[in-house]
This record gives structure tokens, sequence and C-alpha cells, in this order.
């Protein structure tokens, strides 16, 4: 049996992927073209979760993958809240706790007097000292989002059983490390994903060298502003953020 489960694995892993990425593609969450990222590289995919994340019932089975893994056997429920970082991973965590019928609560960036920021669990929202918790997250680039919020449950002395997010874009990451503790804490994402960015110009980005409109997407446009392939950013335009974690 042991010679056998990685192989189960794999697979169970994959066939989530591949179901991830089709709910992503069929909402217009996954856009394939010529992006400026906010980073003012480009790239020739972009993801814009709230597009997928608008559709209940989509996000419901998404939300579902997670919860699957913290069941156990008996059905019984692993994780006693479920925890996420606004703004995106506040839908993500009602759901995942409302199917496995757990709290919800959610970490907000708050900035200290010497302007640094970081992830605050505030409105009254506490953790019990050994409360089990599972953290999620829409989007892993950096891993700051669900980073920021380890502290603030390690504070609490709650026990992280997992990180999730639905797209990692990290590279492949199967641990994070609190930055305040070193412990370690697993990670698992629904669907790996590898978007390579480009400096702007034709030496560079293909897709400036084969004349691609350039489109800068983001939260406070249309995603259909376009800029003249192969030149800078555009300091009109809004930018796709180029990540969530």
């Amino acid at each position: 049996m042991t010679t056998i489960r990685p192989a189960i694995d794999a697979a169970v892993r994959r066939v989530i992927a591949e179901r991830t990425e089709a709910l992503f593609r069929a909402s217009g969450a996954f856009r394939e073209g010529h992006f400026l990222l906010k980073s003012g590289r480009h790239g020739d995919a972009y993801v814009e979760k709230f597009q997928v994340l608008q559709d209940p019932v989509a996000t419901s089975e998404l939300c579902g993958l997670w919860a699957a893994g913290v069941t156990g056997p008996d059905g019984t429920s692993l994780v006693e809240v479920v925890a996420g970082p606004t703004t995106g991973g506040i839908l993500l965590a009602f759901e995942t706790a409302r199917q496995l019928g757990v709290r919800s609560i959610f970490a907000e960036e708050v900035r200290g007097d010497d302007g640094t920021t970081r992830r605050a669990f505030r409105r009254g929202f506490t953790i019990a000292p050994g409360e089990r918790v599972l953290l999620v997250d829409d989007i892993l680039t950096t891993g700051g989002s669900l980073l920021a919020m380890i502290p603030s449950v390690e504070a609490f002395g709650g026990e992280i059983v997992e990180c999730a997010v639905l797209v990692d874009r990290s590279g492949g990451r199967t641990t994070l490390i609190s930055p305040a503790t070193g412990r370690t804490y697993p990670f698992r994402a629904l669907w790996q994903l590898d978007l390579p960015t480009y400096e702007p110009g034709r030496a560079t980005c293909p897709r400036c060298a084969d004349g691609t409109p350039l489109h800068a997407p983001g939260s406070t446009g249309t995603g259909s502003s376009p800029t003249a392939a192969g030149t800078g950013p555009d300091a009109g335009a809004s930018r796709p953020t180029d990540r969530t974690g």
C-alpha cells in the first residue's frame, strides 16, 4: 500500500489542478495576451481571481477541495477556525468554514506608528490557545499575505494545521516559514502555475517583439487599456497586482 500511495496522491493532485484551471478559465479569471504588471514587467498571462470569486458555485467548489483535505475519516473537521487575509481571503475563509461547520475570521493590514505594516485580527476576532487553524488565500506569489498572518495566529497560541491557496505562483512551495518564530507549516495549492515575466522591450519581451497590444487590467481599470507594445509602463493605466500572496 505504501508503494502506490504517492502515485495515488499525485493523480489526485493532478485532477484537482486540472479542475481548478478549468474553473479559472471558464470564468475568465485566467487570461492570455500581453499584460503590464504592477512591477513594471510584462507577462503573457494574468490571473484575475475575482472573476472566479464572483461565482458562488465555482467558489464553493474550490473551497470544497480545501475542506476535503482537512476532514477526518469520520467526516469531522480537523480544524476549528478558518482564517484569511483581506480581501479575497474573506470570501474563501467564510465558504470553507461554512462547509466545515467551524468559525471564519479574517486578518486586516494595519500600519504601525513606525510606518511598517502587519496583519492583525481586529473586530473582536480571537483564537484560543491550541485552537487548530486553517489559513487560506487566493493566489500566492511571494507569500506576503499568508506569512504576515502567521505571527498573529502564533501570538494567540493557535496551532496552524495548514496554509492553503487556490493558485501557487511561487515556484512550487511545500511549506511556509513563520517570520516571527521560524516554525515551518505545511503549504498546499490547488493549482501550481508558472507564469514568466519579462522586462519591457522587443529584445526581452516576446509579446513586445510580435506586436501584441499591451493591456493593463487591475482593480481600478476595466482590463482593456491598451498601450503601444514595446513601450514602458503607461502612467495613466491601472495595473494588475502581479501578486496576491
